[in-house]
C-alpha cells in the first residue's frame, strides 16, 4: 500500500479542515453531499493535484464523518436499524465492484455523469413529484413486507454500484433508495442513510488505498473538521424534520441542484479534453 506524500501549505491545511466542516454539516443535515462536496472542495478550493487520490481520500473522510454523525441521529431516534443494516451490507458488496470499475475511468467523466444523475434525483425528490417517484424501482409482485424487502435489496445493490463507481458516499442516492421501497419519512431516511454512506465510503476508500490512491493526512484533516460540522447539521436536521412537511425535501433538492450545476460547469470547461 503506497503512502502519498503531498506537502500542503498551512493555508491548504486550514482549508482542508474548513472543507471537512462543510462536508460533515451536509451529511448530517440532508444525508448526502459528502463526497460530492468533498471532491470539488479538495480539488478546487484546497488545490490538491491528483483527482483519483482526491476520490480515495474523500471517500475515507466521508466514511468516518458519516459513522460519527450517525450517533446523534441514532440518539434522536432517526435511524431505522433493520432497513439501514440491510441496505449497508448489500450495498457494500456492490460498492466494491463499482469502485474497481471506477478506477479505470477518468474522474472528470465520472463527475460529469453523476451531476446529470443528481439533477434527476433533485427534481424527483421535490414533494410534488413524490407520488410518481416509486415507479423508478422495478415492480416486485410480492405481498407485504417481503415485497418491500426485495425492493430495498434491489435499491441497495443499484446504489452501491453507483456509489463505488463514482467514488462517492452516495447519500443523494441512498436517501431516496430508502424512501422508495419503505415509505419512511425523510428524516428517518437521512439518519438511516449514514450507516450506508459510512460503509460504502469505507469499502471504496480501502479499494483505492490498495492502489496507492489515498492521502491519509488530508483525510485526517477532513475528518477533524467534519466532527464539528456534523454535530451542528444533525441538530438542525432533527428540528427541520419536526417542522412543516417537505422542508427537508426542498433543502435536499436545492443543495443537490446547486452542486450538480457547479460540477457540470467545471467539467464542461474540460469537455474537449475528454475527446
Amino acid at each position: 500500500m503506497t503512502v502519498i506524500h503531498v506537502v500542503l501549505s498551512t493555508r491548504q491545511q486550514l482549508l482542508s479542515v474548513m472543507s471537512g466542516i462543510a462536508v460533515g454539516f451536509s451529511l448530517s443535515l440532508i444525508g448526502g453531499g459528502g463526497s460530492i462536496l468533498a471532491v470539488p472542495l479538495l480539488l478546487y478550493v484546497v488545490g490538491y493535484p491528483s483527482p483519483h487520490v482526491v476520490i480515495g481520500t474523500t471517500a475515507l473522510a466521508v466514511s468516518a464523518n458519516a459513522f460519527f454523525n450517525l450517533l446523534p441521529h441514532a440518539y434522536a431516534g432517526n435511524v431505522r436499524w433493520k432497513e439501514a443494516t440491510l441496505f449497508a451490507v448489500l450495498g457494500a458488496f456492490a460498492a466494491f465492484v463499482g469502485s474497481s470499475a471506477g478506477k479505470l475511468v477518468g474522474s472528470g467523466k465520472l463527475l460529469f455523469l453523476f451531476a446529470i444523475l443528481m439533477l434527476v434525483i433533485a427534481v424527483l425528490m421535490l414533494p410534488r413529484f413524490r407520488p410518481g417517484f416509486s415507479t423508478m424501482l422495478p415492480e416486485v409482485h410480492a405481498p407485504g413486507k417481503h415485497g418491500k424487502t426485495l425492493k430495498l435489496a434491489g435499491a441497495a445493490t443499484a446504489v452501491g454500484l453507483l456509489s463505488g463507481f463514482f467514488g462517492i458516499g452516495g447519500g443523494f442516492l441512498i436517501v431516496p433508495g430508502l424512501i422508495l421501497p419503505t415509505g419512511m419519512p425523510i428524516i428517518s431516511a437521512i439518519g438511516s442513510s449514514l450507516l450506508s454512506v459510512g460503509t460504502f465510503g469505507l469499502v471504496t476508500a480501502l479499494n483505492y488505498a490498495r492502489s496507492g490512491l489515498l492521502d491519509w493526512r488530508v483525510a485526517g484533516l477532513y475528518i477533524l473538521g467534519g466532527i464539528g460540522g456534523g454535530w451542528t447539521g444533525s441538530r438542525l436536521a432533527t428540528r427541520l424534520g419536526r417542522g412543516p412537511k417537505g422542508t427537508l425535501n426542498v433543502i435536499f433538492s436545492t443543495v443537490v441542484t446547486l452542486v450538480a450545476l457547479y460540477i457540470l460547469f467545471r467539467n464542461l470547461s474540460a469537455f474537449s479534453v475528454w475527446r
